[in-house]
Order: C-alpha cells, then structure tokens, then sequence
C-alpha cells in the first residue's frame, strides 16, 4: 500500500469489502472518529455523528469547534467508523476474536455550499432518526449560522472497508466448546420528557430494532 492508494489490505486481504461494504458499514454506525494532525505534529481525534449523503460523508457541529476549524482550513483527515458483531469463542484464548465490520476514508473536508446547508441538515438528521426532518420545524438562519456542516469525498483508492463473519478456526487437538456469539444493538423503551403522542419516527425506530408491535 502506497501512501497514496488505501484500497488494499496487506494482511488478511480476504477480509477487504467493497464499495456495498462501505456504504453499509457507513449508513449503520452512525458514529465514528475524525482524526487529523495539528500544525505542531500532534494526532488529533474527535469522536462524532457521521452521515453518508451519496459519495461523500456529512460530519457537523458547533462553528467554534477546533478540530472542525482545522479541517475545513484543508488539513488532511481520516474518518472510521467500526462494528462489533459478535464475540468469537474459540478453544484457546490466543484464537478468539470479533466478528465486525469496519471502514475508513481518507480525504480534505469540504464546506458544504450555504445553498445545500439545510437539505445536508435534514440528511444528517434523518440518519439517525428517519423521518425525523419531517415531524419538526425548518432550521432557522441563526441555527445554520453557528453550525459548521463538511463533507469528507468517498473517492476510489482512499477508503478501505474490513469484516470478520463466522466462527473460530478449529486446530487439531484443541477441545471444548467453541462458536460465536452475535452482538446487535436495541432500543429500549422510549422515556418521556414532554407528554404527548409519540412521534412516528420515534415509534418506527423503536419497533424496527425491538421487534415490538407497540411502544
């Protein structure tokens, strides 16, 4: 792998994915870490929400915040992101592992055109609680105004995507139990802070990852 190219594995490279693997880790975590280097030559990362908008990736926050400052001014970045799947349990401890998934794209931040700043609001939103933009008034100026809103482009040969599904290996001698234990993420019950009905978008994520018929 060349400083340039991070689209192969040099270890393991039957766990590389492609493009579908990307979109899909990307689309479901939600969340990930931003990581760049200070003009002093110090890593810096900072976890935050992550959406995926087409090819390229939608990261926001407060307009004063550094690391965003940082990078909008064109220092070079990565974004990761990373899924915990299942506990693999082997014969012996040196042969357990994870099952995951996992993704990283690497780039220069953009700022994201004033004239798309309100649709990229709705699309970020929108992935973490679908239907939301929908249920709730328009962003007003002063909002936009203090939020800083980049995108990371999803270009060829600068992302790299990983997974480990299945199974431990069994060697010859080794005994016992051994498989794997799924992982995933649920959400519990809503807690109300302000009465009323709940709304349509709280209610769908609520039963899609519950299996609940009602609230």
């Amino acid at each position: 792998m060349t400083i340039d190219d991070l689209s192969t594995l040099t270890r393991k490279p039957d766990r590389g994915g492609d493009r579908a693997l990307l979109d899909e880790v990307l689309d479901e975590a939600t969340v990930g870490v931003l990581s760049t280097v200070t003009d002093d030559g110090f890593p810096w990362s900072v976890p935050m929400l992550v959406a995926r908008d087409g090819d390229r990736l939608l990261v926001h926050g407060s307009s004063g915040a550094g690391a965003l400052r940082h990078v909008a001014a064109g220092a070079p970045a990565t974004f990761t992101a990373f899924l915990v799947d299942g506990l693999v349990v082997a014969a012996t401890l040196f042969d357990h592992s994870m099952n995951y998934r996992s993704a990283v794209v690497r780039g220069r931040l953009e700022r994201v055109d004033p004239a798309d700043a309100l649709r990229a609001l709705d699309v970020f939103s929108d992935a973490v609680l679908p239907g939301r933009s929908a249920e709730v008034r328009d962003h007003t100026p002063k909002e936009v105004s203090a939020t800083a809103i980049l995108a990371l482009p999803i270009v060829e040969g600068q992302w790299l995507t990983k997974a480990r599904s299945g199974g431990p290996g069994v060697a010859d001698g080794d005994v016992g139990w051994t498989g794997h234990i799924p992982i995933r993420t649920v959400y519990d019950e809503p807690v109300v802070a302000t009465p009323g009905e709940l709304p349509g978008s709280v209610r769908a994520l609520y039963r899609q990852n519950t299996n609940r018929s009602q609230p």
